[in-house]
């Protein structure tokens, strides 16, 4: 009886969990008229595919989409690439005053993102990298938070395998690449799809740094859809469906080494 009653309580969950990406899915196929009329009907009385042909057709929105693809792509490589290296530093190589180096990483945790976003975008104006590509990747590379889930991981690590290298003759660096890499796929999973989520997901910070059209992320054009459409509900929903079908689809591929990357990382 418990074990029906857990699974009749996961089902509701996830149905209303799934319910207002399910409904966004939907009004992308309602005439106007019919997305926020009430009485309220999920279903449209006629379905129609021309809100997401426009879209489809529509060079600025294909261009924002590969764009933002390309930023968050490049930006996961080096978030795994730096953030795995540090961590790799902290958790196996003994060097002064490590540990409390490692407390002040930890503590840039605790600092509001909303605290250090003026001062983020005066030293970037300074450094004349508005409006290109590395103001929305350099300055999120690197990470504390993922700097801790990589140690947590690589703490657990035997090292007998890193001992066996040494004697070997394996630098550090060989040591990491060869055997550290390979061994992180749960751990870069799990970091490597919240990093591309992050970016893709990112409104206030492209925002601010980015008025080249050219350069539009896709959240940054959908709230510019939004501002300048106000009345063309169906096709914002269509928009905001098209944007979310790659995190969607990069979440069912890798959950099973999603789940795994967390309890390996002593999430619980």
């Amino acid at each position: 009886m418990k074990k029906i009653i857990q699974i009749i309580i996961g089902v509701a969950v996830s149905l209303i969990s799934i319910f207002p990406l399910v409904w966004m899915a939907i009004a992308g196929f309602k005439p106007e008229s019919e997305v926020l009329s009430y009485p309220f009907k999920f279903f449209p009385s006629k379905w129609d595919v021309s809100n997401y042909a426009k879209l489809l057709e529509n060079p600025a929105f294909i261009r924002s989409i590969l764009v933002t693809l390309l930023g968050a792509l490049i930006f996961t490589v080096l978030v795994l690439f730096v953030n795995s290296m540090a961590a790799y530093v902290f958790a196996r190589l003994d060097f002064p005053f490590k540990n409390t180096l490692f407390v002040y990483v930890i503590i840039t945790m605790f600092i509001p993102g909303m605290a250090i976003l003026i001062p983020s975008y005066i030293v970037v104006a300074k450094l004349h990298m508005l409006n290109t590509l590395a103001v929305l990747i350099v300055p999120g590379i690197a990470s504390a938070v993922n700097m801790f889930l990589m140690r947590q991981f690589y703490l657990n690590i035997p090292a007998e395998l890193e001992e066996a290298a040494l004697i070997d003759g394996a630098s550090r660096f060989k040591i990491y690449w060869h055997i550290f890499v390979p061994l992180s796929l749960p751990v870069f999973v799990l970091v490597g799809i919240s990093s591309f989520l992050g970016y893709w997901n990112s409104l206030i910070w492209p925002i601010m740094t980015i008025s080249d059209e050219n350069l539009y992320q896709i959240m940054q054009l959908l709230a510019f859809f939004r501002s300048n459409e106000t009345n063309q509900w169906a096709m914002i929903m269509a928009g905001s469906t098209i944007a979310a079908l790659p995190t969607i689809i990069i979440f069912l591929i890798f959950q099973k080494h999603l789940v795994e990357g967390m309890k390996l990382s002593g999430l619980k």
